[in-house]
């Protein structure tokens, strides 16, 4: 039996367009592949985005922009630096809209660290102690509580880290998955370099500040 031809529609094309910010023709694939869905033509490009971001990752980011965001009330406030590859992609609104969208949820998440390999040993360390001994009180046997430790574990990751928090305006993806959406649109690799929170009140302030990313072995 032969596969039926799902026609897409200019209002459909136009409507995921509107939803992912993705360009047109990936939109209009997007939504063949998912045969109209488009739900699944939003998974799709998402998925098509964090395979471009992995490619790009490793790619030297030197110019971007340094945003700040108060929070209504005047009680907390947010500097952060996020990198592009061009000056051109860095005056972009999307590029803008992005650095805005993290300087925002800097600032009502509080993530200490950017991302899972920017945790000290220091932090990671006392973390797990605390959650084995949690665990070990409860009595069960070693295996299961390495399990419990690690699921823990994770969980601390997506409190603590900002690549790992789910996005503030949209809690069903990642700050690390809405990047790469952009970086699918971009066409560049984009990384928060550093961040800085202040909250009125607090002693002291979170400042976190990424690892650079490794560069390519050669052969």
């Amino acid at each position: 039996m032969g596969t039926a031809t799902v026609t897409i529609s200019a209002a459909q094309v136009k409507e995921l367009r509107q939803k992912t910010g993705a360009p047109m023709m990936d939109c209009k694939q997007a939504l063949e592949e998912a045969k109209g869905d488009l739900e699944q033509a939003i998974v799709h490009l998402r998925k098509k985005g964090v395979a471009t971001a992995a490619k790009k990752a490793t790619r030297v980011t030197s110019e971007g922009s340094v945003a700040s965001y108060i929070h209504a009330g005047g009680k907390i406030g947010v500097l952060v630096e996020i990198n592009c590859e061009s000056d051109f992609v860095a005056r972009t609104d999307d590029f803008k809209d992005l650095v805005h969208d993290i300087a925002m949820h800097i600032a009502a998440s509080d993530p200490k660290f950017i991302r899972r390999e920017d945790v000290t040993p220091e932090a990671y360390e006392r973390e797990k102690e605390i959650y084995r001994e949690q665990a070990l009180a409860t009595g069960k046997p070693a295996n299961v509580v390495e399990k419990i430790v690690e699921g823990k574990m994770g969980k601390f990751y997506e409190e603590v880290c900002l690549y790992d928090q789910p996005f503030i305006k949209e809690q069903t993806i990642t700050v690390s998955q809405l990047i790469a959406s952009k970086v699918g649109k971009l066409g560049e690799n984009v990384s928060v370099r550093r961040f800085a929170r202040f909250k009125v009140g607090d002693v002291g302030e979170t400042v976190a500040i990424g690892k650079p990313p490794q560069e390519p072995k050669s052969e």
